[in-house]
């Protein structure tokens, strides 16, 4: 499928990207190509492949939240300038 030249401005001004009549032919030549390649997965037979969100598993590497040191907490709120509660206290960031 070949863009016209109509069809591939649009694209520019709609990605809000400026472009000379050289980079056009390029740009539009590159997109057709890549349409043609797209289109090609059309003619892939997907009925028994299961759908999924993400191609590999997604396992996180992040440690699970557990408190450890309790005393930590009372400790550090000791050392604050201004507290409520269990809580510090802070300037308003907003007013």
């Amino acid at each position: 499928m070949n863009l016209s030249n109509d069809e591939v401005k649009h694209i520019a001004s709609l990605a809000k990207i400026g472009m000379s009549e050289d980079e056009l032919k390029v740009i539009g030549t590159q997109l057709s190509q890549i349409l043609d390649q797209f289109r090609s997965l059309s003619s892939l037979n997907t009925d028994d492949i299961e759908i999924t969100a993400h191609p590999t598993s997604i396992h996180t590497v992040l440690r699970s939240d557990e408190i450890t040191n309790s005393k930590a907490d009372k400790d550090m709120l000791n050392n604050v300038p201004r507290k409520e509660g269990d809580f510090v206290r802070v300037r308003p960031v907003l007013e």
